[in-house]
């Protein structure tokens, strides 16, 4: 096992990490949701923190595997 997937699995185990990103996404997301119609530019920079929250868990997560993917490669046919 890496260090970096260890490290990943370990941030995705805290039941912390959850709460917070849910919580910056979701205050992010009703943000984006109730900004002034005409405010497109907040509303597009509401939604880039929501993308970016979601690509940072994702990113997590493909890290975490990082290992049994490695395996699979190495597993004779």
């Amino acid at each position: 096992m890496t260090d970096r997937a260890n490290a990943a699995r370990g941030i995705l185990a805290v039941p912390l990490f959850d709460e917070l990103m849910d919580g910056l996404e979701q205050d992010a997301m009703n943000s984006a949701v109730h900004a002034n119609y005409e405010d497109h530019q907040a509303r597009q920079a509401h939604m880039a923190e929501v993308r970016a929250i979601r690509n940072l868990r994702s990113k997590l997560a493909v890290i975490s595997q990082e290992d049994q993917a490695k395996d699979r490669k190495q597993a004779p046919a």
